[in-house]
């Protein structure tokens, strides 16, 4: 099978590990949740159904990290994917401007809510305001992701606010995908506010428990949270009651268990930034979150050698949007990061690409 065939989308590598594979594809954490993840957890009174909204004492307690909400603003889900998923059902027909690149993720679940994908092009990894103005006239909501996958970039507080205005005023809905929150290096996550904003997040990245599938929508429209609730009654109703447990025993931990994440991050994005400039590759510095999104001519060529030659596992940029980029997570061991890189410079000096 040839390469384009093959790598039609990321579904080729997710989940492929061992064998001395190298994976920069999946973003998961490889760090340990918190130990308070797993303390007094009761299976047998959880093999029960549960509040499709979300147990109670989960959402009061997310509650007190938004100003000015009650556990009525939330919704617990399966991950943030599945609340992306029902808000945009919840709002109906209608255009949704997205970034370019994005999360691969995002058009397919605006096209299943049955919404139009509208597309901002980034300059230098952030939002172009002058762009932005002109595509969101005609649209019902806007989808931001600061810090951003796939470029690792964090949008400019200024930015944000001037965003959160324009919609107001619109009465444009603007849904911040906030998963990578607590995973910014320069400076401290700005919550874009108003009754106009859908609010997303999950525990998978913060306390590194991905498989678990906890995420929530906040919003104070109650409108659209009763909506989404509503779906979520016919769908996969209730989100597995342990794993609410597991979230909220992940909120007891101390705060200095981010701030010790992040710190790991920080180094290991020093890594992989400075390992693929020496190689030549022209990127920009992550600011946040765990990727990279360096440029590259071949890339199509490039993701297909390194997983068949040198077991390197790569994310191409099509799938995100871009088509001559590449993206590398580095939510992995500081060594295997630069053993991938070794294989990578091994690859660049063999291989033929134009």
């Amino acid at each position: 099978m040839s390469p384009r065939e093959d790598l039609r989308s990321p579904s080729i590598f997710i989940g492929k590990q061992g064998q001395d594979i190298i994976s920069f594809g999946s973003g998961q954490p490889d760090l340990p949740p918190p130990v308070e993840v797993t303390e007094g957890l009761s299976v047998r009174f959880d093999l029960r159904y549960g509040l499709i909204q979300g147990e109670y004492e989960l959402r009061k307690a997310l509650s007190h990290e938004y100003p000015d909400s009650t556990a009525d603003n939330f919704i617990i889900t399966n991950g943030a994917s599945e609340a992306l998923d029902i808000i945009f059902r919840a709002m109906g027909r209608g255009k949704v401007l997205l970034p370019r690149p994005y999360y691969y993720s995002y058009p397919n679940i605006v096209s299943f809510a049955g919404m139009e994908a509208v597309y901002t092009n980034l300059k230098d990894g952030r939002i172009d305001m002058d762009d932005f103005n002109k595509k969101i006239k005609d649209c019902k909501a806007v989808l931001i992701n600061s810090p951003s996958n796939p470029t690792g970039r964090i949008e400019r507080i200024e930015t944000l606010k001037e965003i959160e205005e324009i919609t107001r005023n619109k009465n444009i809905y603007v849904v911040s995908d906030e998963v990578y929150k607590d995973l910014i290096y320069e400076r401290e996550n700005y919550h874009i506010k108003g009754n106009h904003v859908i609010t997303v997040n999950s525990f998978s990245k913060t306390y590194a428990m991905c498989g678990v599938r906890v995420g929530y929508l906040w919003s104070s429209d109650q409108e659209i949270v009763n909506k989404a609730i509503e779906i979520k009654t016919h769908t996969s109703m209730n989100t597995s009651l342990i794993a609410q447990d597991m979230a909220l025993n992940a909120m007891q931990a101390p705060k200095t268990y981010i701030k010790e994440q992040q710190k790991i991050w920080l180094s290991r994005r020093d890594i992989i930034f400075k390992g693929l400039c020496d190689l030549g590759f022209n990127l920009w510095k992550p600011e946040g979150a765990f990727y990279v999104f360096p440029e590259f001519t071949s890339p199509e060529k490039l993701v297909w050698d390194l997983y068949t030659k040198y077991k390197v596992i790569i994310y191409l940029g099509d799938w995100f949007g871009t088509h001559d980029r590449i993206r590398l997570s580095y939510a992995l061991d500081s060594k295997e990061i630069e053993e991938g890189l070794n294989r990578m410079e091994t690859a660049l000096k063999k291989e033929k690409y134009t």
